[in-house]
């Protein structure tokens, strides 16, 4: 929703700055073994840089703390090397290496040992770019090295998994048949220019990956592979709790046998545009209700700039939403809702800056206003917008950002490492993303006279047909049109009047000392202030100065009904943009805030550098204190809650599931139809009434965690007392509570616009204690891998398959998933029952060493390191929320599954997949449909047991 929030934090929005530094090919292999990488000063980790014999690079991190390791290989090969007569056969290829080598020929070996040492795997094709990635439990990392190096250097690419696996390509293909995303990407790609490869078809399916006797398609795959494949184009990111020395040996032994084809990354000089059409405008129609608008201008590509960053700087003023800027002036005026800006797409020879924005019925109806007003603020940016005390702001906060960086989980780690070693020089793979090395005013002019009317593209979706006769998108169906445009000279000039540039940020850190004191175990209350608990925990153990603070108006009238919600949502809507502007200066300078409805009422959240952070919490509470409310704003805003509410009706089967179980089962939420039914009736009279009585009534609560001390969480007490909750009625709001299903197998039927079918299998327990938790936790971890190679990999039924621990609020269930192209709701729930029967043999043979195991890998993920102050604030959070003053669900819930036993296990297993007691099953279909007579009946149960 921001333009480039903070540009830093923000980086990889729109895809990371792939940038190429040129010395860096001029550099040797010895010379660059010899680099290590600039790392943050909070960063306790070591690294190293090695070049493999085989030409294979790679950076390794060691990190003696983590609990997790992980590992990443970015291949410089994606959708833009696909053959002409075989489009997705990169994509087809990612799918392909997972399934067995020549040392694991197991197709599922490789899933069942990450699964079950705790981790997780997955893999992306992008256009230019594939990337495999896992992680796993600290101790097993090499023996998981070694079962990963295996798909690179010794796939199978066995015969009848090829003919299988392209089934399941066509599967993925299907199940976004129908999402807005997929379908203007199409339009993308029909619009462009036709001698670019990004024209060309990314997915693949069952016609482009048709496999015959006369078009095998196995040879196509191999050749593919050996004429792309090449370890001298691929980097590699190992991470784990390991020496540096340890690592570099498995690497070394298990990575060197990856061949070198002495190959070179595919270049794409074509521009992305038929620069000859433009200026040009594309109409394409959505099948959500939902309007966008993009203007798009061709630039040269931004990879040599990255430590001057030109296209983040220009985009930084464009994308601004502070008083006076572009988006401000619009969204004021009605006519959009978000804005956002920033590098498109660059291959290396030619980039795009885009800036777009989501826009209101007006907006879509005032594009030519929209336009105009666009390049009036492009005017003024490119006028007086160059600035080195501009240029001065935005590196200080840089280097504070790059200071005090908190690292993210190990598979994160891997995969951004493995991605920037691709195209920065080793010695900046770290702080590459935050580099502004010097002013370069002559590289910002340079793209700001690039963003010119004659040099764009302007992209706008919208549900409507496309005027005229539209074309269609191959694969996607999507209706579309493009015409010349032509940019007004003219605008609005009461809009253009009230454009102006950033001011100088005053939020900008400055007191960025740590307090004094040990970080506390866990948070300890403080007492009471008029009604309010206080909970508080100094916490420094991240080496960060900065603070989370949680305040949960908690009040009887947020959920009282449907409408109580719709109402809620609107009081949140207004309380934020009236914030957007001022707030915007914040959120830039490393604070983020957010104010959210949930079940028990309203939360607000600020979090980040505590120097200003008492401002904006003020702030905060002053608009909810007195929210500001327009006509136009409460029309504006409950039309995008209608829109929203109607949309879900188009979302992916599975979706429309999972939604319907939530709805049926979480005592406090209200159907859909219910709450947009209430959108439509409720007016601005009834929401300021709403705003005025929300709070009569409060069980408020508090959390400071962070570099605060006791004092600063006092006085921001104080502040909330008096802002809001001064002379209120104080009041109990009790949690909510998952429904208990009747005995036996409930079956809803939704009727979903969509050509396939959705499946969801809810199989709930019996209550919320933690040896019930503990046996469901441990009963998905054993089934899930062995599910899905039955359902996905085996039998083909479709793309979208999983089995998953399905907790909602402490209540245990187990989840089967599945959406089939092919299969009917019966075919697929046959299948389910199958695999139940077959399975409980195998699960009659479990060992006690793989039980261990298991319950281990669970363990691990339930205790896995916090890594960052958010994880542990948002953890003590949502135990004040259980009201858990001993904050050790987390350690009582793994005591619990090392304590399950194998009969345990056997019995939940046969009540739960077998017997099904207490089962709600909800799939899609157009016969038969009763979610309104199962809805009302599930709705009238009580709650699950303790």
């Amino acid at each position: 929703m921001t333009a480039e929030r903070s540009l830093f934090h923000r980086l990889f929005r729109f895809q990371i700055l792939a940038l190429f530094f040129l010395g860096y090919l001029l550099l040797s292999p010895l010379a660059l073994a010899s680099v290590s990488p600039v790392k943050s000063p909070n960063d306790p980790n070591e690294y190293r840089y090695l070049e493999l014999d085989n030409g294979l690079r790679v950076v390794l991190a060691s990190d003696p703390a983590a609990d997790k390791a992980a590992a990443s290989m970015n291949v410089a090969v994606g959708s833009g090397n696909d053959p002409k007569d075989r489009e997705g056969l990169a994509h087809f290829l990612e799918h392909m290496l997972f399934l067995g080598t020549e040392k694991y020929p197991d197709p599922g070996e490789y899933q069942q040992f990450i699964r079950s040492h705790g981790g997780s795997h997955n893999a992306f094709t992008a256009f230019a770019d594939t990337n495999y990635f896992f992680d796993v439990e600290g101790e097993f990392l090499e023996p998981a090295l070694d079962r990963f190096a295996q798909q690179f250097s010794h796939p199978l690419f066995t015969a009848e998994l090829v003919d299988r696996e392209r089934n399941a390509v066509h599967s993925e293909y299907s199940a976004k048949l129908k999402e807005d995303g997929r379908r203007l990407l199409s339009v993308r790609k029909a619009a462009g220019n036709p001698d670019h490869a990004f024209s060309q078809f990314a997915v693949g399916n069952l016609s482009t990956l048709e496999n015959t006797d006369d078009n095998p398609l196995r040879p196509d795959l191999i050749e593919f592979w050996e004429q792309n494949y090449s370890a001298n184009i691929m980097t590699l990111a190992v991470y784990g709790p390991q020496p540096l020395d340890e690592l570099e040996t498995m690497v070394r032994e298990r990575f060197s046998a990856i061949a070198n084809r002495s190959l070179t990354a595919r270049t794409h000089p074509e521009p992305l545009y038929d620069l000859a059409q433009l200026p040009e405008k594309v109409t394409a129609q959505t099948l959500k209700d939902s309007r966008n608008m993009t203007l798009s201008f061709p630039i040269p590509s931004q990879r040599d700039n990255y430590q001057t960053k030109p296209a983040s700087y220009v985009a930084n003023l464009l994308g601004h939403e502070g008083h006076g800027s572009l988006f401000d002036v619009l969204k004021r005026a009605g006519l959009v809702e978000s804005l956002s800006a920033g590098l498109g797409m660059d291959t290396g020879e030619h980039a795009t800056l885009d800036l777009s924005m989501s826009l209101t019925r007006e907006g879509l109806a005032r594009q030519d206003d929209i336009l105009a007003l666009s390049f009036r603020y492009i005017d003024k940016v490119r006028d007086k917008g160059v600035t080195e005390n501009r240029f001065d702001e935005m590196k200080q906060l840089a280097v504070i950002d790059f200071r005090f960086r908190e690292r993210s989980e190990p598979m994160r780690e891997a995969m951004r490492l493995s991605s920037l070693l691709r195209d920065y020089p080793p010695r900046d793979i770290l702080s590459a993303p935050w580099l502004m090395e010097r002013y370069a005013p002559e590289q910002y002019q340079a793209i700001l006279d690039r963003l010119t009317p004659d040099n764009l593209m302007v992209w706008v979706s919208a549900p409507a047909q496309p005027e005229g006769t539209p074309l269609f998108t191959n694969w996607y169906e999507t209706p579309w049109q493009r015409e010349p445009l032509t940019v007004p000279e003219t605008t609005d000039n009461q809009l253009a009047a009230q454009l102006a540039l950033p001011a100088a940020n005053p939020f900008v850190p400055e007191n960025l000392d740590l307090v004094a004191g040990n970080t506390m175990e866990h948070p300890v209350k403080l007492g009471e202030l008029d009604g309010l608990d206080i909970w508080y925990a100094r916490d420094t153990r991240f080496n960060t100065p900065k603070a989370n603070v949680f305040i949960s108006l908690r009040t009887p009238a947020a959920r009282a009904s449907a409408r109580s919600e719709v109402l809620s949502q609107l009081l949140v809507d207004a309380i934020n943009t009236n914030l957007n502007a001022w707030a915007y200066y914040a959120s830039l300078a490393g604070l983020d805030y957010s104010v959210y409805p949930h079940l028990r009422g309203i939360t607000i959240r600020v979090g980040g550098y505590n120097d200003k952070l008492h401002k904006l919490v003020n702030r905060i509470l002053l608009e909810f204190s007195d929210p500001q409310f327009t006509t136009q704003r409460f029309n504006i805003a409950r039309q995008q809650l209608m829109d929203g509410l109607e949309n879900k009706a188009k979302d992916r089967p599975v979706q429309q599931t999972s939604e319907f179980i939530q709805t049926a089962l979480i005592d406090g939420t209200y159907p859909v139809a219910d709450k947009l039914a209430a959108a439509r009736e409720v007016t601005l009279d009834e929401l300021k009434a709403f705003g005025r009585e929300l709070v009569r009534q409060t069980d408020p609560v508090m959390l400071a965690h962070g570099n605060l001390t006791e004092a600063s969480a006092l006085n921001l007490a104080r502040q909330v007392k008096a802002m809001v909750l001064d002379g209120r009625e104080r009041t109990t709001v009790e949690r909510s509570n998952i429904r208990q299903l009747p005995e036996g197998q409930t079956r809803a039927v939704l009727d979903v616009a969509h050509q396939d079918t959705g499946y969801t299998l809810y199989l709930q327990g019996n209550d919320t204690s933690y040896e019930e938790r503990a046996r469901f936790r441990l009963l998905a971890q054993i089934v899930s891998s062995p599910f899905y190679e039955e359902i996905r990999t085996t039998r083909q039924l479709g793309y979208i398959v999983y089995a998953t621990a399905f907790e909602m609020l402490e209540t245990p269930a187990l989840g089967l998933v599945v959406q089939s192209p092919e299969a009917d709701a019966q075919a697929i729930d046959q299948a389910v029952q199958v695999f139940s029967a077959e399975f409980e043999g195998q699960l009659t043979e479990l060992d006690d060493n793989r039980l261990n195991r298991e319950k281990q890998a669970v363990i691990s993920q339930l205790l896995q390191q916090d890594r960052q102050l958010a994880e542990v604030s948002g953890r003590y959070w949502r135990e004040i929320d259980r009201n858990n003053e001993d904050f050790d669900s987390r350690e009582q819930l793994a005591e619990a599954i090392r304590k399950v036993t194998l009969e345990d296990l056997q019995q939940t297993y046969r009540k739960t997949l077998l017997d099904r007691e207490r089962a709600l099953m909800v799939v899609t279909g157009k016969d038969g449909e009763n979610q309104r007579q199962i809805l009302e009946q599930l709705r009238k149960r009580g709650p699950v047991a303790p």
